[in-house]
């Protein structure tokens, strides 16, 4: 993902050019559900220290880059975690292009709670690594571990799945890994190739797993790990969806993490959010990293081979993973 501005962002969102295959949807598992009573549920307690094991377990399996043994290895891990939390899982696996070309195998993994619920809620992440370490100054085209940027975001919606399966909720809640993400294009690169990240959420917000989906509103969480982030409302989530900023950073506050959730408004940027609020036209939000005093304002390990598991802080796991789950069993 990058930096851009809102105007930047429409041109960016309606010339998308972007070479799909055919549309391979797979429904893992099938299963009768009943529509969820309405009955009033406590918020369970977000277990940080489970999160930073699935963060953990991800590195484990090495770069997670389409194509690679690793990132093979780790979907499926992430499909059975799913179901084995009870989820019902679908697959979108396909074949996309990179920005040179690059044939891409893509698997966008959607686990689903409550099916039948009319109301929903989507949360999502990317969890997919960069195939470079673009502002590392060794190694540069060597693939980096990504455990804050990708497998951060990834750790709390297991964690989230985990505590779903365990603790009953009144609504739908839909969790989306988004695949090729972060195969975009370099900076450093002269010829600019349009719309060449976040692939895999452009696909599903053109094909979405299910036939007229729509979700009340969406939360994606990137670079949601490191030690002290700083989380503040982030442009394009203002421009989008302002009152689900407002609910998501309100809750926050309320329950202890205005530490983490800052009230300063940060320029927009390019992420999984700005597909789907312009092509399935669900409201979503980002909740990602701001850090003042990068370049590209970025956590200071964004694309470097320094984002490993040493960076990844239980506290502000707990900081985003609790607030997300307050404002799911806030909902009725």
């Amino acid at each position: 993902m990058e930096h851009s501005g809102i105007t930047k962002i429409s041109t960016f969102i309606f010339s998308c050019v972007l070479i799909f295959g055919c549309i391979n949807n797979k429904k893992l598992k099938k299963s009768v559900a009943k529509k969820p009573n309405i009955v009033q549920y406590r918020t369970p307690q977000f277990n940080a220290d489970s999160a930073y094991s699935f963060i953990q377990k991800q590195v484990d399996f090495g770069p997670r880059v389409p194509n690679s043994d690793g990132h093979k290895k780790c979907g499926n891990y992430l499909v059975n975690t799913f179901q084995q939390y009870g989820a019902e899982v679908f697959l979108q696996e396909d074949v996309v292009q990179r920005y040179d070309g690059l044939d891409m195998y893509m698997k966008n993994i959607i686990a689903s709670y409550n099916v039948d619920a009319y109301k929903r809620v989507l949360l999502c992440a990317h969890w997919d690594t960069r195939f470079m370490a673009d502002y590392d100054t060794n190694k540069v085209n060597s693939p980096i571990i990504g455990a804050n940027d990708g497998g951060s975001g990834v750790g709390v919606l297991l964690e989230i799945a985990r505590q779903i399966n365990i603790n009953p909720i009144n609504i739908g809640v839909d969790i989306i890994l988004f695949d090729v993400e972060d195969q975009g294009q370099p900076n450093s690169d002269s010829n600019i190739v349009k719309d060449s990240w976040c692939l895999g959420s452009q696909y599903w917000s053109k094909n979405p797993h299910e036939k007229n989906y729509f979700a009340e509103y969406g939360i994606l969480l990137d670079m949601v790990g490191a030690e002290n982030a700083q989380f503040t409302k982030e442009g394009a989530s203002i421009y989008y969806a302002p009152k689900i900023v407002d609910k998501v950073w309100d809750i926050a506050h309320k329950i202890g993490f205005s530490s983490y959730f800052s009230l300063d408004k940060t320029a927009p940027i390019i992420d999984d959010h700005i597909y789907i609020n312009n092509l399935i036209h669900i409201p979503t939000i980002d909740i990602v990293e701001y850090d003042i005093n990068t370049h590209n304002k970025f956590n200071q390990h964004h694309h470097r081979h320094s984002d490993d598991i040493e960076i990844i802080d239980v506290k502000t796991l707990k900081a985003v993973g609790q607030t997300v789950l307050e404002v799911l069993y806030s909902e009725k």
